[in-house]
């Protein structure tokens, strides 16, 4: 007979499940116009996985030759109807395939993307609008989280201007701030500084990192500045030639940067050296016979 004061033995311990990735390809490759004379392949069997790091985020930097498939790759992220379902593999979002877009992925375009007969503060909560239902938002909770955005990204007292009465780095900040004000957790940017002026360009940097902080995303950007890619990214993806693969990765040789200055960063010897090795790594990628 048991001792009723004893105490009960104790529940065998549940093994934690592990979180899958946040972003994962298995064996992607996508060929448009498949099964026709202009079947073209733009990017051949990608594998790799991206673990979701909580209150934190990665940043992914790519870079790679023209026409190489690194917008492809993050269209398939984005869920665009254009790209799925890839052609081989899987694209898969915290283990489930990518169907379409979703509010938990935000894109910044290359090219301006403002609507153009919408102020500044209604571009910014133009987002927040289409989703007010699933935020629970008042149409009050979005203009005031809209005009807080316009104050993050730097453009207070043009809220009532139009895209275009902005200068090219002000309407990407509208841009950022949209896309931002959201809080996706994958961020997904094509070449968004590339038509920036270079002291524009570190402006936007040093932004993206402050706003990146306070998201924390998981960030896929494409770029064709090796030190840009090296100043912003936790790990750089080279692209091959089309059909792209990817064919290094660099992790250990980037400098704890990110956070510093760019300016005062990219004179440091430790990040030159990184820009050497990302550089060598690049021309080595690229110079190879497709």
């Amino acid at each position: 007979m048991s001792d009723p004061g004893s105490s009960a033995p104790a529940a065998p311990e549940q093994a934690s499940v592990p979180k899958p990735p946040i972003v994962e390809f298995r064996g992607v490759t996508q060929t448009f116009q498949y099964g026709t004379p202009y079947a073209f392949t733009a990017i051949a069997d990608i594998n790799f996985q991206v673990e979701d790091i909580p209150d934190k985020g990665e940043f992914i930097t790519i870079v790679g030759p023209s026409g190489c498939g690194k917008s492809t790759l993050i269209n398939l992220i984005a869920g665009f109807s254009s790209h799925l379902p890839p052609t081989e593999g899987e694209v898969l979002i915290h283990g489930h395939p990518v169907l379409g877009p979703g509010p938990d992925r935000g894109m910044i375009f290359q090219k301006y993307s403002s609507f153009p007969q919408r102020t500044v503060l209604d571009n910014v909560g133009f987002g927040l609008e289409l989703n007010r239902k699933r935020l629970r938002l008042s149409m009050r909770d979005v203009r005031e989280t809209a005009a807080e955005w316009v104050k993050k990204v730097g453009l207070a007292g043009h809220e009532r201007k139009y895209p275009s009465q902005l200068s090219g780095g002000q309407q990407q900040r509208v841009a950022i701030a949209r896309t931002l004000a959201l809080k996706p957790e994958i961020l997904l940017m094509d070449e968004p500084f590339s038509a920036l002026d270079e002291p524009t360009r570190i402006d936007m940097q040093r932004l993206l990192v402050d706003l990146w902080h306070e998201v924390h995303a998981t960030v896929f950007l494409i770029t064709h500045s090796i030190a840009e890619a090296v100043y912003l990214g936790d790990r750089v993806w080279i692209f091959s030639h089309s059909p792209g693969r990817i064919a290094v990765e660099i992790r250990d040789a980037l400098p704890p940067a990110r956070g510093v200055d760019p300016e005062s960063v990219m004179v440091r010897p430790d990040f030159l050296a990184a820009i050497k090795a990302v550089s060598d790594e690049f021309q080595r990628v690229t110079e190879q016979p497709t």
